[in-house]
């Protein structure tokens, strides 16, 4: 009984942080060097998507194109099979933190870096509308601690992190 108190007690105050932040424009880190950037990043968690539906062993892997965009292939298990998706990301602004994707030409999507670590081994991206969220690292997996003080500090930017979803990853599939 407990337990449950208390957990609902923490979900009711990250929802409490989360509708306050939702009014204040979402923050992005200070600056990115996107040549530590560039490499594979693991989905540990994300908002649900609909091109994501059915995927598990997600990853996104950066490289440098000569235009000075980034490359972007995106790769997950579905139906059993490997999907692979490229993109092009471009970005919008002094601090590298701000980028728009496209996979699609006309469409963009907006992909703002609101956590780094200082080591680039976890990195938090949205949207600024605050209905896209993803957890990466540069490994499978993400320790708890972690993983939960990268939540805390979404909900405390406005992320509605009820709705997040832990990612299965049982394979590395970024080398294919």
């Amino acid at each position: 009984m407990k337990k449950e108190i208390l957990a609902t007690s923490v979900v009711l105050g990250l929802t409490a942080l989360a509708l306050q932040a939702r009014c204040k424009p979402l923050e992005t880190v200070k600056y990115v060097e996107l040549k530590k950037y560039l490499g594979t990043w693991f989905e540990i968690a994300a908002f649900p998507q609909i091109f994501e539906k059915g995927c598990s062993c997600t990853s996104a892997t950066y490289g440098l194109a000569e235009d000075g965009s980034l490359i972007v292939k995106n790769r997950c298990i579905k139906d059993g099979s490997l999907k692979v998706k490229e993109g092009r990301a471009f970005v919008t602004d002094h601090t590298n933190a701000k980028l728009d994707v496209e996979f699609f030409w006309p469409f963009k999507g907006k992909y703002w870096i609101i956590d780094l670590a200082k080591d680039y081994s976890y990195s938090v991206v949205g949207h600024p509308d605050r209905n896209h969220l993803w957890i990466l690292s540069r490994r499978p997996t993400l320790d708890e601690q972690t993983y939960n003080e990268l939540v805390v500090r979404a909900a405390d930017k406005g992320f509605d992190v009820r709705k997040l979803v832990k990612t299965e990853q049982i394979a590395d599939v970024s080398g294919i």
